[in-house]
């Protein structure tokens, strides 16, 4: 699933290409409608999709931001201003052409389902293969309250008091360490890949309780999951499995990791250990991290 600065790099690529454009025409794949049609919200969340669709129609892009790992999209219809919200899921990805044929990947052409036609001429096409992402659209945050209960930005003045404020909480001092990290609710945006990027930097067994961890290792891991974020951002992201910036562009960021899906350590050469932790398969060294 992509992480903040997987998203962080689709949002900049973004901005520069759409911010400004009108919305001229919707397109959504029938296999959209064939879900609803049977119950189901497949990409398209809270809204039908011809409603969605009418709703889109002559909406300018004002605007386009990340927050944690979703990308709002500011849109703007009679003096009425709107939030477009998408996640990518596990392997949605945006792409601005002339033709929808300019995607020449052939699992993402194979798995388009919206198409916004801009008023410059360029299409706006989102992908999604798995189907796992969303496409919502509300007029305040507060229509869809998960988002107003997101953890402050990482990189936020106040965004280390409340994660520490949260490790101190019952609901997260007896969980794994892992697991509190990779909850938005107490710090937004890391998965499980710079979860356990940091966690091995920092020398710490991803099960191990938070309230095992003292003040000083809470503080430093804290400070070392924005060091790696920051890192991964200016390496374009982690281009594991479906994930891609816009147009298929690939980051770099997978050629750094020292412990994500690795089975040596490379620091001691020890076989590394799998342990499912909040649902995710997590690796670590027995031997370096404790």
């Amino acid at each position: 699933m992509p992480e903040l600065p997987e998203v962080e790099g689709v949002v900049n690529a973004l901005k520069p290409q759409v911010t400004g454009k009108t919305i001229k025409q919707v397109k959504i794949s029938e296999t959209v409608y064939h879900s609803h049609s049977l119950g189901k919200q497949t990409i398209i969340k809270g809204s039908l999709p011809d409603l969605l669709a009418d709703a889109l129609m002559d909406m300018r892009i004002e605007a386009v931001e990340r927050r944690s790992k979703y990308i709002y999209f500011h849109v703007m219809k009679a003096s009425n201003s709107y939030i477009l919200v998408n996640h990518l899921g596990m392997s949605g990805a945006w792409f601005y052409v002339t033709h929808r044929d300019e995607i020449t990947e052939a699992k993402f052409h194979r798995h388009i389902h919206v198409e916004l036609l801009l008023d410059d001429g360029h299409w706006l096409i989102y992908s999604d293969i798995r189907r796992f992402g969303e496409l919502r659209l509300i007029q305040q945050l507060s229509d869809y309250p998960p988002l107003l209960a997101l953890a402050p930005e990482p990189f936020d003045q106040d965004a280390k008091a409340y994660f520490l404020k949260a490790c101190e909480l019952r609901k997260f001092k007896d969980k794994e360490i892992k697991a509190v990290i990779m909850d938005s609710h107490a710090l937004c945006g890391c998965g499980n890949i710079y979860a356990t990027e940091a966690l091995f930097r920092m020398k710490i067994n991803p099960g191990r309780k938070t309230s095992q961890l003292s003040g000083v290792e809470k503080e430093q891991l804290f400070e070392t999951i924005v060091a790696v974020l920051t890192e991964s951002i200016a390496f374009g992201g982690s281009s594991i499995s479906d994930y891609r910036n816009i147009n298929g562009e690939a980051g770099s960021m997978q050629n750094r990791l020292q412990m994500y899906g690795m089975n040596i350590c490379p620091m001691c050469y020890t076989n590394t250990t799998q342990k499912i932790i909040a649902g995710r398969n997590s690796y670590y060294c027995p031997n370096c991290q404790k």
